[in-house]
C-alpha cells in the first residue's frame, strides 16, 4: 500500500521479478478491496496514506488474515514512528528514501520463512479466500506452467505447490480431474 504511483510501480516491479504475485493499492479502500480477493503473505504498508493511516489499517489486517507479516514502508523517521509501527505490531520498518535491493531482500525473506514455517494460520472468516501464495500457484498454473517451474518461479517446493493448488481446488470448488486448470482459468479469467 502506497500512494506515490512511481515508488509503488518500482516496488511491484521488483518483487514481481522476485518470483511474487503482487497486489497493489494507493489507498486504503484499495487496499481493503484486494482483502475481499486474497489475504497476502506479506504486507508492505505506508504510514501517511490519502484516507486513512498504515498503523491503522493494520488492525484491519489483523483481524482479516491473521498474523501475516508486515513490513512499514514511510517517510516518518522519528524513532517514536519507528516504535509505534513496531509497537502495533508491525515485523519491519523501512525509512524512505530506502535501497530498493533491501526492500526486496526483506519481503523476499519474509516470504521464505513463511513458506519454511508451511501455510500460515488463517482465521475462519478468510479461510475460504486465496492466500497471495495459492493465487500466485495458480495463476502459474494456469498459464501451462509444470509444478516444478511454479516452485522455481515462487519459493516453494514442487509438494508445497501441489498442496497450494489443491486448496486451490478444493476453495474454489473445483473436482481434480483432467480439465482442472481449464476450469480454473476460466473461474479467474486467465488464458
Amino acid at each position: 500500500m502506497e500512494d506515490n504511483i512511481k515508488l509503488l510501480d518500482l516496488n511491484r516491479r521488483m518483487l514481481e521479478d522476485g518470483g511474487l504475485m503482487v497486489l497493489v493499492a494507493k489507498t486504503v479502500a484499495e487496499a481493503r478491496e484486494r482483502l475481499k480477493i486474497a489475504i497476502p503473505d506479506v504486507a508492505v504498508l505506508d504510514i501517511m496514506l490519502p484516507d486513512g493511516s498504515g498503523l491503522d489499517f493494520l488492525e484491519e489486517l489483523r483481524q482479516a488474515g491473521g498474523n501475516i507479516p508486515v513490513i512499514f514502508l514511510t517517510a516518518k523517521t522519528e524513532r517514536a514512528d519507528v516504535l509505534a509501527g513496531l509497537t502495533a505490531g508491525g515485523n519491519d520498518y523501512i525509512t524512505k528514501p530506502y535501497d530498493i535491493d533491501e526492500f526486496r531482500a526483506r519481503v523476499l525473506g519474509f516470504v521464505k520463512l513463511l513458506n519454511a514455517g508451511g501455510a500460515r494460520s488463517a482465521s475462519n472468516k478468510s479461510a475460504s479466500l486465496l492466500s497471495a501464495s495459492e493465487l500466485s500457484v495458480a495463476l502459474f498454473a494456469c498459464k501451462g506452467m509444470s509444478n516444478k517451474e511454479i516452485a522455481d518461479r515462487v519459493y516453494l517446493s514442487e509438494s508445497r505447490v501441489k498442496t497450494c493448488l489443491s486448496s486451490v481446488y478444493r476453495k474454489l470448488g473445483i473436482a481434480e480431474d483432467k480439465e482442472k486448470r481449464k476450469r480454473l482459468a476460466g473461474i479467474l479469467k486467465v488464458g
